[in-house]
């Protein structure tokens, strides 16, 4: 199974890729998508959705998972997050991928153990995880544990669907 995790932004965007066998987990890719501060936000906006599905289109992802933001104390990032994370759920749902949301804190406690982990320590445990993967920055590194989450919370609802179907 090869799944895409992405941490939305509006100027950048993390992305990941990994396959998810069981309980194996294997770097594909990572890295980011970027919009241009100097053009308007529906260009902007244009721009991540068109990266998004050029990396949907090389790595033909099976599912994708985002991670849920966050209020900010400005109201109009806030605003502009919240309209990137609507791109960036658009991109993978209109390219037929089934698509699934995390708390930011569900990430840091699947891939650390506490919802409270700083970014250090969730890039950390991404190349524990990992081996071998080098994230391009802290951006693909949460992406890349968006993945992670999502790969432990399929496996863990896989399990608990196949025990349902013994009984």
């Amino acid at each position: 199974m090869r799944l895409l995790g992405l941490d939305p932004g509006l100027q950048r965007t993390g992305w990941g890729i990994i396959e998810s066998e069981g309980n194996h987990l294997a770097f594909v890719a990572d890295g980011v998508v970027k919009s241009d501060r100097m053009l308007s936000l529906a260009a902007r906006l244009a721009q991540l959705y068109d990266g998004l599905i050029q990396v949907i289109e090389r790595f033909t992802p099976d599912e994708a998972a985002v991670e849920e933001t966050f209020l900010n104390r400005n109201p109009g990032s806030t605003l502009k997050l919240g309209q990137a994370r609507g791109v960036v759920l658009l991109a993978p749902a209109q390219a037929g991928l089934p698509v699934h949301e995390y708390a930011a804190k569900t990430v840091k406690k699947a891939l650390v153990g506490t919802g409270s982990a700083d970014k250090d320590q969730v890039e950390m445990m991404v190349r524990t995880l990992l081996p071998g993967c080098i994230p391009t920055n802290a951006d693909a590194a949460d992406a890349l544990g968006v993945a992670i989450c999502h790969a432990h919370y399929r496996t863990t609802a896989n399990r608990v669907a196949t025990m349902g179907e013994r009984r």
